[in-house]
């Protein structure tokens, strides 16, 4: 009826570690069954951390079979059973990977003996494996190894199911019951209050303390694909264990969630948000004068001490761009720097380009044009305002940037007009503005996706 598994690994995560020892207990929702144990070879060095834990060496598992020898043997011990585990979508999503891998689709059912200990067990200070078998009252005498693990989790799954009074099991059995799949710590009535609304998201441990924070155009949907994604981060059983609560703060416009999760990102510094922990790339458009003379463009990266004509948070943003401006004003896309290739320029052939890649176009007349497109390079430096769709029906958003520079955002009754730059000023609250956020606004402004951009005259 129940197969109650643990295994351990070289890693966290299961799309880059594997299996190097397995166990699984037969249960028949009174006792202990059969059993089966293994050591598995993963084809690849224990890393001394794991060695450290769980005291299985290289050496141990060089002569033991691999998951693909033994697939079917495991297969057949887990058919037709459900799966329960302490902490189960770990262990489950190492073993679904390893099928995958020999080209066995497995399904199950599964249980988290973590989850129905917190239900059923209501009150302890730790669900851990350790901690809660030892409120039980129970030894585990072969501790980080398969065998001890899984002998353990059998024996806490014995006594939740005889305390199972108002049917906590059965409903964690029931299909979409989402039980299974929510980190082991998080209550499911908390994951069910989430919105379906845009926002930004906090992850919090158990002292409360916010250890990542994302944005999401529906908070709900992009919180369970943490969940039950295959994006590695989130299949570490270290960020996963230590969410003990979600809250949120909604947005209504995509914009304004972003702006919001790299302010936020930026004053609590949680320890999960690593991309934006390290220096954001940012990419240029620079000019310089070749040796005849002629004025030309290169897109790249913005190394300390350059001094772009203008920034962008990414590269195709600045190509895109580029080429606006190569067809605006008739440029070469070779001495835009958007064309590698020797001899004349591809849009020389349809007319496009008038010879300035080899000379035929004289250096004053060519120059000339190239000015005039700097010089629209710094219309984005107006004021306008970006509205949006609000948090509720009976509002808007608006994000406000004055002079090329974001100012902040707020909200605006929907009803309301926003004819002047005072008045948009009123609905603002400052915010402190940094890089990533000028270039998320200067994005979205060649891209506002459907949202209302009012100019203000100067």
């Amino acid at each position: 009826m129940y197969a109650i598994v643990d295994i351990e690994t070289t890693g966290g995560y299961a799309d880059n570690h594997k299996i190097t020892e397995l166990a699984i207990y037969h249960h028949d929702g009174t006792r202990i069954t059969d059993q089966f144990h293994t050591l598995l070879n993963p084809g690849r060095k224990i890393p001394y951390f794991i060695t450290g834990l769980t005291g299985i060496t290289s050496q141990m598992v060089e002569e033991a079979p691999t998951f693909e020898i033994l697939a079917e043997e495991i297969l057949s011990w887990l058919k037709d059973r459900i799966f329960v585990a302490h902490n189960a979508q770990f262990d489950f999503s190492f073993l679904k990977k390893e099928f995958e891998s020999v080209g066995i689709n497995w399904q199950t059912k599964k249980l988290c003996t973590v989850r129905l200990s917190r239900k059923i067990i209501p009150g302890l200070e730790s669900y851990s494996l350790g901690r809660l078998a030892e409120s039980l009252g129970i030894r585990i005498p072969d501790r980080h190894r398969a065998g001890g693990d899984a002998h353990a989790t059998a024996k806490i799954f014995s006594i939740l199911l005889a305390r199972d009074n108002s049917g906590v099991i059965e409903k964690a059995l029931k299909r979409n019951s989402g039980e299974t799949i929510l980190p082991p710590n998080l209550p499911k009535e908390d994951f069910d209050k989430l919105p379906a609304k845009a926002g930004v998201y906090y992850f919090l441990d158990a002292r409360g303390q916010v250890i990542y924070v994302g944005k999401a155009l529906n908070i709900k949907k992009r919180i369970a694909g943490h969940f039950t994604g295959e994006a590695r981060e989130w299949n570490r059983s270290n960020i996963r264990n230590e969410i003990h609560n979600i809250t949120y703060e909604l947005t209504g416009s995509e914009l304004i969630a972003l702006i919001l999760e790299s302010q936020e990102i930026r004053r609590i510094w949680p320890k999960y948000n690593l991309a934006q922990k390290y220096k954001v790339e940012e990419w240029g458009i620079f000019d310089y004068e070749d040796r005849n003379g002629y004025l030309r463009f290169c897109v790249n990266v913005i190394s300390k001490g350059t001094k772009p004509l203008i920034t962008f948070s990414s590269k195709g943003d600045a190509w895109n761009f580029m080429w606006d401006k190569v067809k605006e004003f008739e440029l070469c896309p070779k001495l835009s720097g958007l064309q590698l290739a020797k001899g004349l320029c591809f849009s020389h052939q349809s007319g496009a380009c008038k010879g300035a890649c080899q000379e035929v176009e004289t250096v004053k007349k060519y120059n000339k044009r190239a000015q005039q497109a700097i010089d629209t390079f710094f219309e984005a430096g107006e004021s306008v305002a970006i509205i949006g769709q609000g948090r509720k029906a009976e509002e808007k958003s608006l994000v406000l940037i004055e002079n090329g520079n974001y100012v902040g955002f707020g909200f605006v009754p929907k009803e309301e007009s926003i004819g002047s730059l005072d008045l948009a000023r009123n609905f603002v609250k400052t915010s402190k503005d940094n890089r990533v956020v000028q270039n998320l606004v200067k994005s979205y402004l060649l891209n506002p996706k459907g949202a209302e951009v009012v100019a203000f005259g100067s």
